[in-house]
């Protein structure tokens, strides 16, 4: 009789790295339970997150793994307040493509210094780009350079004039 006892570990019900779905290792519960604690803290061990789940560590551990190998987890970084940093203004440009140019476009803006994310869009522009610059002379560099890429046919810039929100830690 285990009257009394409380549950130390849970057990899988099943082995998630089996589970498959358009080529992604489908995400159980215990999944998710440490992407939200690691999104909350990157810096928690696997042993933290162990005891908070009551799982044991070498879950957490394999786990991690699997997700890291499956690119879920791309990587672990700080989350900086990049105006206290000196990046005062933030710019969101639409580009349109040069005809039959738009990944190689995509490529060469990506690569291009303050570029904080490119998003390949539907409507009457081809691409968004978000990006982060910490004086007038940067974003005036950063401007002149997408207009001279032959892959670049026009753009239309809108400087940010305050965030309201930014977090791109969308919770799971």
């Amino acid at each position: 009789m285990s009257h009394g006892k409380e549950k130390r570990y849970e057990r899988p019900s099943h082995d998630p790295s089996r589970s498959v779905k358009d080529g992604q290792p489908s995400l159980d519960d215990t999944d998710l339970k440490i992407l939200r604690l690691l999104l909350s803290d990157g810096r928690s061990s696997a042993r933290q997150v162990a005891r908070e789940l009551r799982v044991a560590t070498s879950t957490v551990t394999s786990r991690v793994g699997r997700m890291e190998r499956a690119g879920i987890i791309k990587g672990y970084a700080a989350n900086l307040d990049l105006q206290k940093l000196g990046f005062e203004l933030a710019v969101v440009t639409e580009v349109s493509a040069s005809k039959g140019k738009l990944a190689e476009m995509e490529s060469e803006v990506a690569r291009l210094p303050g570029v904080c994310a490119v998003y390949d869009v539907t409507g009457e522009l081809d691409a968004i780009v978000i990006a982060k610059f910490p004086d007038r002379e940067r974003l005036s560099h950063f401007t002149k350079s997408l207009l001279a890429m032959q892959t670049v046919e026009r753009t239309n810039s809108h400087v940010v004039l305050s965030t309201v929100r930014e977090d791109f830690r969308l919770p799971i």
